[in-house]
């Protein structure tokens, strides 16, 4: 039995935050949220129909063209992320709570995110003093040249189940700084911490229609998508829904940034020591029980040295204690649902008619109830495999033998992914090396590295667009030229 109660249950979950007022919604619908650890019901929260998507976009509409919000300084909207920050600090126990038991992160971990959620609020604050958002040039006919980045407009957010509080803050931060407003899409099977967020704007008095929340099921984020009142969608989820959300958005040349999915590669040199490789992918296996879209699940290594990673994976997964997410002698929780464990169970099926099964494979003996698998472990795979290029979303490693560096390098990126690789070797030059040839959005040195404080994102289709740092708020600004015969007085 899970030890889990959220400390501050949700105020509304009956309602919709649009406007800056907890809305009735159009009809009665209700989604049904449970707790994957233990398979019962932790809250049930409002569907939105089409009806509220248009209300909740024609409060942002309203709140961008008409209301003060771009229209005030951008200190004195820093001064609002502050105040955001502050009070995230404040309810980081609920929504690290929430973020447990929706989708299955240890509890430990999701401490850590979300006590360190306020410094991602306070550094795009600091931007309101150190970025560039006016630039002077001067133009070659003469005068003045002004180069000023404005807001993008109305952002339509539509975020998975995986990284609420992540995504509400890498998402929402920096839109708010540009002077944008906000319908967030949270997803049905992890509607919490997004209303949890909205309570805190609430009660730090953001503008109504700067941030609206609404929960909704695919067909309805559809509507958002096609919604002629949203300047830009930004979206992380599956390589298949950005792909669609993608061709929805080119039909009407709205803007989108795109976080997708991976297939990452750790690319093991022959110099590096094959028991740190395995602590370190034994220690990662486990987060999130997988569900990360950079996870390292596919383990390059040469040839000769296959069968002693396997060895050593296989002993350390043997050892991962599986269980209730809130147990902190424990090291890893159940899949985010039962349609999640049924596809992650379909790829481990289809993995034993392509490969070997070296550990894991089944589900816990010892736990009858939440949505638990064991980590796994596939050995002799070719990259070709199913195992090997689709994202499994779980935790399944696959070991594919590579017969020179080049090779591996080949293997790396061999997939229609690009979001995430790491390089283990002793040597920083040969690391490097290899770093600049893998097609990725990021690459480690010796261990699983990804820095939001830097940026955030994938080549090829795992997106478009970078989040976090300085390069996560160009995404919701354009550029504007202005050329004048002298220089205005006040900038």
């Amino acid at each position: 039995m899970s030890v889990n109660t959220i400390t501050s249950p949700l105020r509304h979950p009956d309602k919709l935050f649009i406007g800056g007022e907890w809305r009735t919604p159009s009809t009665g619908e209700m989604l049904d949220v449970f707790d994957s650890g233990t398979e019962e019901l932790l809250v049930s929260v409002a569907a939105a129909q089409e009806a509220d998507v248009n209300a909740a976009v024609a409060a942002a509409r309203h709140a961008f063209d008409d209301g003060p919000w771009p229209r005030l300084s951008h200190n004195e909207r820093a001064e609002y992320l502050r105040a955001i920050g502050a009070a995230v600090r404040k309810r980081a126990s609920d929504i690290a709570r929430s973020w447990t038991s929706e989708a299955g992160m240890m509890f430990t971990d999701a401490t850590a995110r979300a006590d360190a959620l306020p410094e991602a609020w306070e550094f795009y604050a600091g931007l309101a003093d150190t970025f560039p958002f006016i630039e002077r040039h001067e133009p070659q006919g003469g005068g003045t040249g002004l180069l000023v980045r404005e807001p993008v407009g109305v952002v339509g957010a539509i975020i998975p189940w995986n990284g609420p509080p992540n995504l509400v803050t890498y998402k929402t931060a920096p839109a708010l700084l540009a002077g944008c407003t906000v319908v967030l899409k949270a997803s049905p099977e992890a509607p919490c911490s997004p209303y949890i967020f909205a309570e805190i704007c609430e009660e730090v008095g953001l503008p109504a229609g700067v941030f609206n929340v609404i929960t909704a099921d695919r067909q309805v984020s559809e509507l958002l998508v096609r919604h002629p009142g949203i300047d830009k969608i930004t979206f992380t989820g599956s390589t298949a829904a950005g792909r669609r959300i993608a061709s929805i958005c080119g039909e009407r040349i709205a803007r989108c940034s795109l976080e997708l999915g991976g297939k990452s590669a750790a690319v093991v040199l022959d110099d590096y020591d094959l028991d740190a490789v395995a602590d370190v992918l034994a220690s990662r296996v486990g987060y999130i029980t997988g569900q990360v879209c950079s996870s390292l699940t596919r383990v390059v290594i040469p040839r000769k040295r296959h069968d002693a990673i396997v060895d050593a994976l296989s002993a350390r997964f043997a050892r991962i204690r599986v269980g209730d997410p809130f147990d902190a002698s424990l090291q890893m929780g159940p899949l985010s649902s039962e349609q999640q464990r049924s596809r992650v169970e379909s790829y481990i099926a289809k993995g034993k008619t392509e490969a070997t099964l070296a550990a894991g494979g089944g589900r816990p003996s010892h736990l009858n109830r939440g949505y638990f698998v064991e980590p796994t472990l596939f050995a002799n795979v070719d990259n070709r495999a199913t195992i090997a290029q689709e994202e499994i979303f779980g935790p399944v490693l696959s070991v594919i033998p590579a017969d020179s560096e080049e090779h591996a390098v080949a293997i790396a990126n061999d997939t229609i992914y690009g979001l995430n690789n790491s390089v283990f070797t002793n040597d920083p030059d040969r690391a490097y090396a290899v770093a600049r040839q893998l097609r990725s959005g990021t690459v480690g040195h010796n261990s699983f590295r990804s820095d939001f404080s830097i940026a955030f994102g994938g080549f090829k289709q795992s997106g478009i667009g970078r989040e976090g740092g300085v390069e996560g708020l160009h995404l919701f600004l354009e550029a504007k030229t202005i050329i004048m015969d002298a220089p205005p007085t006040r900038l």
